[in-house]
């Protein structure tokens, strides 16, 4: 059973979470992701999520996490107690770019979401973290993320970044076609799979890619309206054309 931990989220443009932890709770982040802490926190660095799963189970974690690129290990942060009030101790993990974080009680979501492998940024402990292969071979192949995505397993507080402004869509036995780069995440009852975009006139000449990913089912979709690999894109055209004119 996951810490039960209390947060506010912060910032307009570019958002972090601030996490609030009584006496001998733990939250788990990716490396890299702490902004602050107040007295009485301590971090260490661990491999995996620290979800108990013996000796293998941790090889095996780290193997899945080398294959989404992530790091083999995550940071833990527990409130030891040590702080002068005795009473809770914050902790404040930041978005790597402009966007917004989302909390997710993963109890109103049948204990498991699927999400975009660098969506995580933090969790209550006592959250699982493992990757999910996608059975289809379109997804696999033409989808933003390959074969790899990320899945969250508890029943605890998860937290999750994306670029630009996050939206929820909850589907009734629809389908929603979107661009691949925009899916932030979606409940274990959704289906996921890849299809052309259009015709070959769209596909050649167009500016929306060659594929589409196509949610259908019942349940709770996240989407983002800015992914960072497209913001990237821009700005590489952009800083490439400045250069082309001799601007610095």
């Amino acid at each position: 059973m996951a810490d039960v931990v209390d947060y506010e989220i912060c910032g307009e443009g570019v958002q972090f979470v601030e996490v609030a932890l009584d006496k001998g709770e733990t939250i788990v982040a990716e490396a890299g992701t702490m902004m602050y802490m107040g007295p009485g926190i301590e971090f260490e660095t661990r491999m995996g999520d620290g979800t108990p799963s013996g000796v293998m189970g941790k090889l095996m974690g780290a193997a899945k996490r080398v294959l989404t690129s992530e790091s083999l290990f995550m940071t833990h942060f527990t409130n030891t107690g040590t702080n002068e009030s005795g009473g809770q101790a914050k902790v404040a993990f930041s978005a790597p770019y402009p966007g917004q974080i989302i909390a997710v009680d993963m109890s109103q979501h049948d204990g498991e979401i699927i999400c975009q492998k660098d969506s995580f940024l933090c969790a209550a402990e006592g959250t699982e973290l493992s990757i999910a292969f996608n059975r289809k071979l379109g997804a696999g192949f033409f989808g933003g993320e390959g074969f790899i995505l990320q899945r969250l397993r508890g029943d605890g507080m998860a937290f999750i970044q994306a670029g630009g402004s996050i939206v929820q869509r909850r589907l009734n036995g629809e389908k929603l076609r979107v661009d691949t780069g925009c899916i932030v995440g979606f409940e274990a009852g959704i289906d996921y799979d890849i299809e052309l975009a259009g015709g070959l006139k769209s596909m050649l000449f167009g500016s929306e890619g060659l594929f589409l990913a196509t949610l259908e089912g019942t349940g709770v979709v996240w989407l983002q309206s800015l992914p960072f690999a497209r913001m990237a894109d821009r700005v590489l055209q952009n800083a490439v054309g400045l250069q082309s004119k001799g601007e610095s």
